[in-house]
Order: C-alpha cells, then sequence, then structure tokens
C-alpha cells in the first residue's frame, strides 16, 4: 500500500471517527432529554396510586400496583446507568481512534511537501497538528462531561417516593411485621419464624433507603444504652443499677423470659430502649433478629440475603466461630450486622432495610468475628484477614466510606473499642503484632505499641487513663495512650477468647483455662485469683458494681468489683454459654448456644 492510499485510510478513519463520536453523544443527550420528560417515578399514574393508597392503605391490588412501578423505575434506572457507561467507553475509543489517525495524517503530509519548503511545512503540520489533536480531544471531553452531567440518577429522585409510600402504609407494614406471640408461648417455633421471615425478607437488595436521618446520639445518652459489644463505647462497664444477684432458671426465680433463637450465632444482645437485637445464621440463611426487650416477643426478623457480592457459598468456619460471630450496632435509629460472609446489613427499628453491601469475603481460617461499634453517623468495621487489613468506617446512613486505613498487622480476631482521650474519641484496636489508636474522624493512626503475638481473638479495654491489651502466649500489657508507651506488662495469666475489663481501677482477666484473676490498674499488682475449673469464652462484664463471668459450661460467676476476693453467687444456667451478657433496666441478658434469657428482680 503507497503512502497516499495510506493517507487517505487515516483521513476517512479520524471522518467516521469524528462521526461517531458526535452520534454517540448526540444520543447520550437524547437518553437524558427522554429520562427528564419520562420519569418513571413522577408519573402522574404513580402520583394517583398513592394518593388513592393514603385513602385505602389496606388496599393490596394497589400495594401491588406500586410495586409494579418500582421494578420499573429501577430497570429504568440500570439501563440509564448501562446507556451512559457504554456511550463513555464509546466515546473514549473515538477520541483515541481520532488522534491516532489524525497524527498519521499530519506527520505524513508533512513530509511530502516541497524540498524548499521542508522545513518550513514540518514545523506547520507539527503545529497544526497539535491544535487538531487538542481541539478534538477538548471537544470529545467536553461532550462526554456534559453527558454525565447531564445524566439522571433514578435512585436520587426515588428516596422521597418511597418514604411517601412508607407513611400511607405504616399500619399495613406493622401487621405484617410484627409477630406477636405473648398470647401462646414465648419459646419461639419454626413456623413463627417463617411467618415473620416472608413478611421481612426485601425484594431487592438494591432498594432504596427507607430511613430518615435521625440526630446523632449524643455520648451521655450512649451510655445509658448497649448499643454494641460490651456495652457502651465497648468496654464491658454498664451504668446499669439493681441487676439481679440471683435466679433459679429450673424454678424460674427472677427469669422474666426465656425464647428460642432461630439460628445459631456467639454474637451478645444490643439493645436500645426497649428493643433488643441479635443476629444468627446458618451455611443456608444469615438473619438479624429485633425483639422486645420486655417481653421477648420477637418483633421482626430480616434476612441478610439479594446482596452484591454476597458468596453462592459460604466461607468454611469452625464450629466456635460461626458465620454469626461479630455483635450488631446501632444508633438509636438504625442497627447494622456482619456476618462470616462479609456481608454488612443495616434495617431501621422497624425491620427495613436501609442498605446492604458486601465487603469481601474474609480470608479468615476461623471466621470473622470482629463486631461492629458506632460513633457521631460512623459504623466502625476493624476487617483484618489474611489477604487485607484495614479499619474502616462506613456511613450508618448510607452504607458509604467515610474513611478506610490500611493496617501493616496481621489477622485478628478482635473487636474495637472506643476511648475519649484527651478530650477526643479513638478507636482502639488490638492484633498481631500491634495495639493501636486511630482518630475516629479521620482513621489517621495517633499511636500504637507492637506488643502482641499470635492469633488476637481479645479485645483490648480502657480506663484508669491507660489502654490494656492481652492475648495467651504474647503478653499482659498496660498502654499509655498519649504515646503509646508501654506502662506495666505481665504474662502470668493471660486471656485466648475474653477480654479484659476494668472498673473502680482494678483490671480483670479471665482465661481459657478457667482462672479469674484481678490486678491493680496502675501498677500491674495482683490483687487475688480464682481457678473455676472451665474456660471463659465469654468476656467478663460489670454492672452495679458486680462482676460477671460466664464459663463455658453455662455458670455465671458473680464476684464485688473490690481489691479482696469476694464471691457474691454461683450459678448455673443449664446449657453453655460462649456469649457475653448485656444489661438494660435492672435485667441481665445471656445468650446460651440456644436460647436467650432475660433475669430481673
Amino acid at each position: 500500500m503507497d503512502k497516499p492510499t495510506k493517507i487517505r485510510l487515516a483521513t476517512n478513519a479520524a471522518i467516521i471517527a469524528g462521526i461517531f463520536s458526535a452520534l454517540i453523544s448526540i444520543l447520550m443527550l437524547f437518553n437524558y432529554f427522554q429520562l427528564s420528560t419520562n420519569d418513571p417515578i413522577e408519573s402522574e399514574t404513580l402520583t394517583a396510586l398513592v394518593e388513592r393508597l393514603k385513602s385505602d392503605p389496606n388496599n393490596e391490588q394497589l400495594l401491588s400496583e406500586i410495586r409494579a412501578f418500582d421494578l420499573m423505575a429501577r430497570k429504568a434506572y440500570f439501563t440509564s446507568k448501562w446507556q451512559i457507561e457504554t456511550g463513555g467507553i464509546l466515546l473514549l475509543l473515538g477520541a483515541i481512534i481520532i488522534v491516532v489517525s489524525l497524527r498519521y495524517y499530519f506527520s505524513a503530509t508533512s513530509k511530502i511537501e516541497e524540498p524548499s519548503e521542508v522545513k518550513l511545512s514540518q514545523n506547520m503540520a507539527r503545529l497544526l497538528s497539535s491544535i487538531w489533536i487538542l481541539g478534538l480531544g477538548a471537544l470529545v471531553f467536553v461532550l462526554a462531561l456534559g453527558s454525565s452531567f447531564l445524566s439522571v440518577n433514578q435512585l436520587n429522585n426515588y428516596d422521597p417516593l418511597l418514604i411517601a409510600v412508607q407513611d400511607s402504609t405504616t399500619a399495613t407494614q406493622d401487621a405484617i411485621e410484627v409477630v406477636d406471640i405473648s398470647s401462646s408461648s414465648n419459646t419461639l417455633t419454626a413456623d413463627t419464624a417463617a411467618t415473620s421471615a416472608s413478611a421481612n425478607t426485601p425484594a431487592d437488595s438494591v432498594a432504596a433507603p427507607v430511613a430518615l436521618v435521625a440526630q446523632t446520639p449524643s455520648l451521655s445518652e450512649i451510655k445509658k444504652q448497649s448499643n454494641s459489644f460490651r456495652g457502651p463505647l465497648g468496654n464491658g462497664v454498664w451504668t446499669s443499677k439493681n441487676i439481679p444477684s440471683s435466679w433459679d432458671i429450673a424454678a424460674g426465680t427472677n427469669l422474666k423470659w426465656k425464647v428460642k433463637v432461630p439460628k445459631k450465632g456467639y454474637n451478645s444482645p444490643v439493645i436500645w430502649g426497649d428493643k433488643l437485637f441479635l443476629s444468627g445464621a446458618d451455611a443456608s440463611e444469615r438473619w438479624l433478629y429485633c425483639y422486645d426487650r420486655n417481653t421477648g416477643n420477637l418483633l421482626w426478623q430480616h434476612q441478610a440475603n439479594n446482596i452484591a457480592g454476597s458468596p453462592a457459598t459460604p466461607p468454611k468456619t469452625t464450629d466456635d466461630t460461626g458465620l454469626a460471630a461479630p455483635s450488631v450496632t446501632t444508633d438509636g435509629n438504625i442497627v447494622v450486622a456482619i456476618f462470616g460472609t462479609g456481608d454488612i446489613l443495616a434495617c431501621n427499628f422497624t425491620g427495613n432495610r436501609v442498605w446492604a453491601k458486601n465487603l469481601g469475603i474474609p480470608a479468615n481460617h476461623y471466621g470473622h468475628s470482629s463486631s461492629l461499634i458506632y460513633w457521631k453517623g460512623k459504623v466502625i468495621v476493624q476487617f483484618d484477614t489474611n489477604k487485607e487489613r484495614k479499619l474502616m468506617a462506613l456511613d450508618i446512613n448510607t452504607g458509604n466510606s467515610v474513611w478506610e486505613t490500611p493496617r501493616t498487622s496481621h489477622i485478628s480476631w478482635a473487636s474495637p473499642i472506643l476511648a475519649e482521650i484527651g478530650g477526643k474519641m479513638q478507636v482502639i484496636t488490638s492484633s498481631e503484632p500491634t495495639v493501636a489508636g486511630y482518630d475516629v474522624e479521620t482513621g489517621k493512626e495517633l499511636w500504637k505499641n507492637d506488643c502482641m503475638m499470635g492469633e488476637v481473638g481479645p479485645s483490648p479495654a480502657f480506663g484508669s487513663g491507660l489502654v490494656f491489651a492481652a492475648n495467651e502466649y504474647a503478653t499482659l500489657a498496660a498502654i499509655d495512650p498519649s504515646n503509646g508507651s508501654k506502662v506495666w506488662e505481665n504474662n502470668e495469666y493471660l486471656p485466648e477468647v475474653a477480654s479484659p475489663v476494668v472498673s473502680e481501677g482494678l483490671l480483670f482477666i479471665a482465661t481459657s483455662y478457667g482462672v479469674l484473676a484481678c490486678y491493680d490498674a496502675k501498677s500491674g499488682t495482683k490483687h487475688w485469683e480464682e481457678d473455676f475449673g472451665e474456660g471463659f469464652y465469654s468476656s467478663p462484664v460489670v454492672a452495679d458494681g458486680k462482676l460477671f463471668a460466664c464459663d463455658t459450661k453455662g455458670v455465671v460467676h458473680i464476684r464485688k468489683v473490690a481489691a479482696e476476693a469476694s464471691k457474691i453467687a454461683d450459678i448455673p444456667m443449664g446449657e453453655k454459654i460462649m456469649s457475653t451478657p448485656s444489661f438494660a433496666n435492672g435485667c441481665i441478658f445471656i445468650r446460651s448456644t440456644e436460647n436467650l434469657y432475660c433475669i430481673g428482680n
């Protein structure tokens, strides 16, 4: 092929690519104008249906029609999104062809000028080539950018409609979602679980948010609740009073209620007001449960399904971890649960899904067990696996990332805690080898101490101005969070799973080989120890001046929070306990391997 023929081909290619790019831009603009004039969400038909529903909220036919329009709106949105993404790729391809063709054209033509004008023609050709390339590139960029900005995200416009429908159908939804079992028995049955499940399973994982953004609870309000693993701020200390120190499960003494939890899980009860939350899972299903704290009635349950990226086959876990080991967290309006599949689910307090996503399948040979914790609109996730280690903050209302901090530590099963240090709240984590503090607003690492080793399971604790971290085959370390320095350490009694707790200047440790030990928090001096012969997976916790420690056999050991050993009671529950108790309104809530108990005077 001679040079003139190649020049003609380059010219034709540039012209065709230019026409192609212009057509794509016109089609993208036409797509925008079509959506703006024919909005499937704001249609007159749907508006009329909503108005009719307000006057007739129990009309199932109307609800079905609205759901049909809902599906149409979703399809319109994703079709529009696909068209925009495909158009952008085609525009980029057209621009590349134009640039390459023009580059060849001007380079070739500049070399066949008359010899007397070679120098001048080459310079002019290069200048003209640059101008054409920059001009056409700018034109394509402006067209693509304009099309992107003019494109409509239908889901953004969809929220008000869902809220309007929700408001007009509150009575209908409540009738479907709330299961009252008080008339028969407080023990859940398979039929009850199936009924509640069918009422709350979402039709589509990409449903638009239905919860309104509420005011962020203050620190004082959080301290009155039990909104995360080991209570407010995750430190294992409650302000609850009048907690019973004697009961008899067999005789029913001080047993307010007992319910069977449908699915297995080792997470602890999380309580806000009159609502109590748990999660449960097996190889086929994962659920978030909401109970009435006063009666034990199951109010609703929501299945964590239809989540994009969720594995079809769940990862393998050990029996003592499972797929529902992490505890949930809540801000009093939204409750968030995470499972061993990497699925994270947020529901409002009526059981409707707000958002859901998959964080990636945890590469973990036991199973993911790090619990969630909440602070000022953010859900904190410690995601330390064999493949990646990071600390994340997600917006509790949307699930969007607020910040994400990569970590150089190894895999960990510990949960993050919160501590107010120097007037600012910090997230504190424990892993191998690092115990570290992070700014809760930005995720910036503030201090660290490399003092841990092995497979770290116990979460850290904060009290008496110090951070305490411990792990079996490693050490028990007291760390000054102002600079990350180690104040003291001891390796006599070390926990494998149970986390330490600090109260009234005393530090308590419960080991997997059955020893409960008390230390002076400031100096590390051991005050007393007691050997129960049965290990602890449940973390020791403090409420009403008493220390509660549940061993794996199911005996609740109650001791006075004091520098001298003072036994209050040893109470058998009759079944194994792996989860940590919670407290609220003068009651202790204990999850065993099968049941959930409420014990109160």
